[in-house]
């Protein structure tokens, strides 16, 4: 027997928000789930992990225990980071040219670190 990852949540004071966010990033739909007394966004799915947008209170406070990292499929580095940031996305530490590196660190509108790689 064994898990499988069914999602990855993140907690939003504006899930809407951020799962149009991402929804752009990956390029798969966003679509709202009115689930009595838990209601939450989803991006993907179609048999594969789906990101899961949940309504909380509180802002984000510290850096992220957990995070995606990224791989740009149909461009470069270089062309991704400039559509992930014209989406809103925020360099945190550009470590292209630093050792180690080859990412970029970057954060989502609410501020959840994510990493885009070199990529192939």
């Amino acid at each position: 027997m064994r898990s499988a990852i069914l999602n990855i949540t993140f907690d939003s004071t504006d899930p809407q928000r951020l799962a149009a966010f991402w929804s752009q990033v990956t390029r798969r739909p966003a679509s709202f789930h009115d689930m009595p007394g838990n209601p939450f966004w989803t991006v993907g799915g179609e048999g594969g992990v789906s990101l899961v947008f949940v309504r909380v209170p509180e802002a984000k406070a510290t850096k992220n225990r957990l995070h995606l990292d990224l791989v740009p499929h149909d461009g470069s580095q270089d062309a991704e980071l400039a559509r992930l940031q014209s989406l809103g996305a925020h360099i945190q530490d550009d470590r292209r040219t630093k050792s180690p590196g080859g990412w970029v660190i970057l954060t989502d509108p609410e501020n959840n670190e994510f990493c885009l790689e070199a990529g192939d």
